[in-house]
């Protein structure tokens, strides 16, 4: 079982963006001597909702300063890029770190950020297909030509060439029915980020397998990206996530606008407008405490053990090997985030490794009783 560490770095009102960035690096820099496995960057733009508008720039920062740890994306936004420039970053990155790298594509969500690169966001899926093929087409192949609906690429070449396979280890987050066939065909793996009750999410996985294998594919196991909250504690624990996590629906919706309603109307993006009711009743106090709830119920939060206990059972259900914990979230001040990250890293991280409880097999999910969409 793996566990890594995300980077949410959420711009502060009262604190420069230069301070709050040392402090999410100077986590970053824990990962490896504290026992982690990963270090994950996220891509957002423009609002500071994470200040992360270039994953494969920061991970190469970490790149230099590691040796141990694997590199990841939560995810690279195909639409917003020219495939070619992420398949150059790829390999470079590739090269920089000696192929200890794996990448997480989505298309993104938040209308804000696709009308500040121009893009139309109904073309959102399609671009987002095409470009995953070309990515992996320009990494696997010396040479390659494509024609497409959006890019028409003569016979060329990257350079750096990269040392591993990058595309061998690509997954996809959201994976919806309609691109889950494309995505199985490509060889991808499925990203999830936790955002609906576990056995939802095991729907969706279980799902994901049955259309690979009718693809002829064997996905490797999901990678799960959650909040982490682990104190001596379990009231410690529960009033953190409480205070933080909650904080977090404010900078979701001030990103993503869900509450209005709008996605509903964009093309590819109509399921998105039924979360309009959920997250206008956040601007209430008690829609927003039973919200509240309800999200910090589905991350892992409490002691030590009750954190073991929980990641074993979300590795049941789902058959995840790799765990991303994002340990400050919401704002919360550096000296908490750390200490609630040296703890995990302590005493949940080294059981962990020794008990097969971590290898267990997922088992059939139960009907899930509610869904909630909270983006990374």
């Amino acid at each position: 079982m793996k566990l890594g560490l995300s980077l949410s770095i959420l711009a502060q009102p009262d604190r420069p963006d230069a301070s709050v960035y040392r402090d999410h690096l100077a986590l970053g820099d824990l990962a490896e001597p504290l026992g982690f496995d990963s270090i994950f960057a996220l891509e957002h733009h423009f609002t500071g909702y994470s200040m992360s508008p270039a994953p494969l720039q920061l991970l190469s920062y970490f790149a230099g300063r590691t040796r141990r740890v694997l590199l990841g994306t939560a995810v690279i936004v195909l639409p917003w890029h020219d495939p070619i420039r992420v398949a150059e970053q790829i390999a470079l990155l590739d090269v920089l770190c000696g192929g200890r790298c794996l990448f997480g594509f989505g298309r993104g969500a938040a209308s804000v950020e696709y009308a500040g690169f121009r893009i139309p966001m109904d073309e959102a899926r399609a671009r987002f297909v095409e470009a995953a093929k070309i990515v992996r087409l320009a990494l696997a192949e010396e040479s390659f030509e494509y024609q497409g609906e959006f890019h028409r690429i003569p016979r060329t070449a990257i350079r750096p060439r990269p040392v591993s396979h990058p595309e061998r280890r690509f997954y996809a987050s959201s994976v919806s029915p309609e691109s889950a066939a494309v995505m199985a065909e490509l060889g991808f793996g499925m990203m999830v980020i936790m955002q609906n009750e576990w056995p939802k999410a095991a729907e969706d996985i279980a799902r994901f397998r049955a259309i690979a294998a009718a693809e002829g594919h064997t996905p490797p196991p999901p990678v799960i990206l959650t909040n982490v909250s682990c104190a001596e504690s379990r009231a410690e624990a529960e009033e953190r996530a409480l205070e933080w996590l909650g904080r977090k629906w404010d900078s979701i919706d001030n990103h993503y606008h869900f509450s209005d309603g709008h996605l509903g109307a964009v093309k590819g993006y109509e399921s998105y407008g039924k979360m309009a009711r959920t997250y206008a009743k956040l601007k209430d106090p008690e829609g927003r405490a039973k919200a509240t709830e309800f999200y910090v119920k589905i991350q892992i939060t409490g002691t030590p053990d009750d954190c073991l206990q929980q990641i074993a059972e979300l590795r049941a259900i789902t058959g995840t090997d790799h765990l991303i914990a994002d340990f400050s979230y919401g704002g919360m001040p550096h000296e908490e985030g750390e200490r609630n990250m040296r703890l995990f890293a302590a005493e949940v991280l080294p059981v962990a490794r020794r008990d097969p409880a971590f290898a267990g097999p997922a088992r059939v999910a139960r009907e899930p009783e509610r869904t909630l969409f909270a983006p990374a």
